[in-house]
């Protein structure tokens, strides 16, 4: 009983004070309410600004996302080649080894990431690609080349576009409110201000349509104006300085350079422009729509309203699966299957004379069931993708935006209809909401769906910029190619890890030079020869000792690791191998080739000279057997072996070169022509360095460089006693031949005459 009695004074004495914080808080609560509505149009516009400003600060912290942290890269290790030098350009060496990549039949394409996440793939074939730092910092570089100045053709063509952009958003808003008041006219049967709306209905519709196709025909162009930029770029980088060679035989990341010129690049620029548009356009239609609905229904809502669907949005980003590394690794793919046909057409005929077609088949069908593979995998991730993002950017957000438009209708807001407004009004205001919310969610979603273009883009961006890092690797001659295991031993690490010189010389000289393959295989560990000009040199040896090495080298094509090169220029060299390289275009480019036409006019040469040139070797007969000079053919299949060698040498009498490499360049031809092309290079004063196991032609020489095949050589004077012996044997053997050739039907005679 005491303590309820205290309870109930303890209850009394509380009872005043409640009720004064009650009082208290009324009255603030009142007073926060009256001057919430005397400054309510301050109130907006500081939610207004506070509102656009967390936008744009938004926008500006997506397009420049924070650089990850990077995991501290291993040691290297043995197998990959990196490699420092540059011929004619200055040193060469190796600078490091590094890990090896994956053997699989993807690996070799380092240029392009897989899918996966983490920092490697699923299957470990390299990087994932994604919206990052780096992907920006790609994007920026390659914006400077296709974007070069802002008085660019480019860049004209963006700021088209872009006034195309707002002036298709400031057309929506019009007809929002258009449409907001056709419907309230309908409502309360205006007749008249129902047809004056359907007349400003189709007025607005000349306009909106000239926008739209404006819009579209923009895109392509800027699609096609990027591609031109960035194909140009990379044509200057890929056929200069002999890059396109050295990517494909001196360094493994970039195995199919022509898809990526091709189809990546094309893609690239098609996703970009596009990009723009789907990103740029909808920014604007969510500031613009979003302010137009804050003065209808008020900033607080339509920021509650947003903040719910920023937080989902953020939900639907965590759940996209990596896009772009899917993008890059499907584009990958491509790349092989295609290689692998191309690689079928380059080789048909071994494959043909080995009935290796089944074989060929498989390993076609295996590329592309792991294309195929793939895609379907993506495909399926995209359903349940698909099905979250419209639950989300539909449903959820649909709900969402009816609620704002119920703002105005259940709640009276200071200078604005609410609950006494009439039927019309509401209506109007309804609609036009509605409208403004729903083009407004269909922005956003395409700003949350962007993410997922932007993600597949990364894919494109980063094969592009691989493409672009690589040839300017190889450019400055640091290149990553596969060793072979030898070159893991003491003895060979130590050569690769040397640096050799190139001098001009009007001779050509080695001074210790090893002959090194790009793969890390040492054919010779030092070579030392000279060749003054009219001293023609024969090189002999087994296949694989290193002759056509030496002219690669000569040629600056392949690196120099050691000792002193001194040769002339490069334009003073010319090269016939075995098979000649016949260009696209008419028989008089064979000749010229890589001349034009006009260049050769310069030089003073005529047709008539050309025919005296292959009449040397009795092919004049060609011009009027095909149909002329400038008869155009594919003529590498047109042409016999022999016609395509002898084309070769009189392309060589053409241009009249200092040194002259023939690598068994005179097989298919007799001994009279081959005879005939010595003396007239002789003649012209070319310098002739000849391969071939014809002893008929060692008379045309005085020095003799023979290769052992064990990594040891000689030079040495061509004895002419050693020639006439040589050529006995010769002509002996091809007795000897001919007599045995004969002797299954001196057989079959002498069975004949038995009976």
């Amino acid at each position: 009983m005491a303590a309820q009695s205290r309870l109930a004074l303890a209850s009394e004495r509380l009872e005043p004070i409640m009720d004064e914080l009650k009082s208290r808080a009324m009255t603030l609560g009142i007073n926060g309410y009256m001057g919430y509505r005397r400054n309510y149009a301050l109130i907006q516009r500081i939610l207004q600004v506070s509102y656009f400003a967390f936008i744009i600060g938004s926008t500006y912290r997506g397009l420049n996302p924070k650089p990850k942290k990077r995991a501290t890269p291993s040691k290297a290790g043995d197998g990959l080649q990196k490699s420092t030098g540059s011929g004619e350009k200055g040193e060469r060496g190796v600078e490091r080894t590094k890990q090896a990549v994956n053997e699989d039949a993807g690996s070799a394409d380092m240029s392009a990431p897989s899918s996966g996440r983490g920092k490697r793939g699923a299957k470990g074939r390299g990087p994932r690609v994604e919206v990052d730092a780096k992907f920006f910092e790609q994007l920026r570089r390659i914006m400077r080349i296709i974007i070069p100045s802002w008085t660019s053709k480019e860049a004209m063509l963006l700021a088209g576009h872009s006034i195309f952009l707002v002036l298709r958003t400031m057309l929506s808003l019009y007809v929002a409110d258009l449409d907001g008041r056709i419907v309230s006219a309908l409502v309360r049967a205006q007749t008249r201000k129902f047809l004056l709306g359907i007349l400003w209905w189709m007025t607005v519709a000349l306009p909106a349509t000239y926008c739209n196709a404006m819009i579209e025909f923009l895109q392509s162009k800027l699609a096609l104006s990027y591609r031109t930029r960035l194909t140009q770029q990379v044509h200057e980088a890929y056929l200069s300085d002999d890059t396109y060679y050295q990517l494909g035989n001196l360094d493994d990341r970039i195995r199919n350079a022509d898809q990526l010129i091709t189809v990546d690049i094309q893609k690239f620029s098609t996703a970009l422009a596009a990009l723009y548009s789907n990103i740029a356009k909808p920014i604007l239609d969510v500031s613009l729509y979003n302010y137009q609905l804050s003065r209808n229904v008020g900033a607080e809502g339509l920021i509650i309203i947003n903040i719910l669907v920023q937080g989902s949005a953020a939900l639907l980003r965590a759940a996209t699966p990596p896009f772009g590394s899917y993008a890059a690794t499907a584009q990958k793919l491509e790349g092989e299957f295609r290689w692998a046909h191309s690689r079928l057409i380059e080789n048909n005929e071994e494959v043909a004379l080995y009935r290796g077609q089944q074989s060929e088949k498989n390993a076609i069908e295996r590329s592309y069931f792991s294309l195929i593979k793939h895609i379907n995998r993506i495909s399926k991730i995209r359903i349940g993708h698909g099905m979250v993002e419209e639950g989300i950017i539909k449903w959820l957000w649909g709900s969402l935006g009816l609620v704002i438009c119920s703002i105005p209708v259940f709640v009276k807001l200071p200078g604005m209809g609410g609950r006494g407004s009439d039927m019309g009004s509401r209506t109007e205001a309804f609609v036009t909401n509605r409208r403004l919310l729903l083009s407004a969610s269909d922005a956003f979603g395409r700003i949350v769906s962007s993410y997922k273009e932007l993600s597949e883009m990364a894919g494109y961006t980063a094969r592009v910029s691989s493409l672009l890092d690589t040839m300017d690797e190889v450019k400055a001659s640091r290149f990553e190619k596969k060793l072979v295991s030898s070159a893991g031993t003491e003895e060979n690490a130590a050569v690769l890890r040397g640096r050799g010189r190139v001098e001009e010389s009007p001779n050509i000289v080695f001074e210790e030079v090893p002959i090194v393959s790009p793969n890390g295989d040492v054919l010779v560990p030092k070579m030392s020869f000279q060749v003054t000009p009219g001293e023609h040199l024969l090189i002999i040896g087994p296949n694989g000792c290193g002759k056509s090495s030496l002219f690669r080298i000569l040629g600056g094509l392949w690196p120099v690791y050691g000792g002193v090169v001194k040769k002339p220029k490069a334009n003073e060299f010319a090269y016939i191998p075995q098979r000649p390289y016949l260009s696209l275009g008419t028989l008089r480019d064979q000749i010229i080739y890589p001349h034009t036409v006009s260049k050769m006019r310069a030089r003073g040469v005529t047709d008539e000279d050309l025919l005296r040139h292959m009449s040397i070797v009795s092919i004049e007969g060609l011009v009027e057997r095909e149909g002329g000079w400038d008869v155009q053919r594919e003529w590498r299949d047109a042409l016999s072996g022999g016609d395509k060698q002898r084309i070769a040498m009189a392309r060589l009498f053409y241009h009249k070169p200092r040194y002259a490499i023939l690598d068994e360049s005179t097989s298919s031809v007799t001994g009279e022509v081959e005879e005939r092309m010595y003396e007239h290079c002789t003649e012209l004063g070319i310098t002739l360095m000849s391969v071939s196991h014809r002893p008929s032609i060692h008379k045309y020489h005085k020095k003799v460089l023979q290769f052992t095949g064990d990594g040891r050589f000689s030079f040495r004077d061509l004895d002419s006693k050693e020639t006439e012996r040589r050529q006995a044997l010769q002509e002996e053997k091809e007795a000897l031949e001919e007599k045995l050739a004969k002797l299954p039907q001196m057989r079959e005679r002498l069975e004949a005459i038995g009976v």
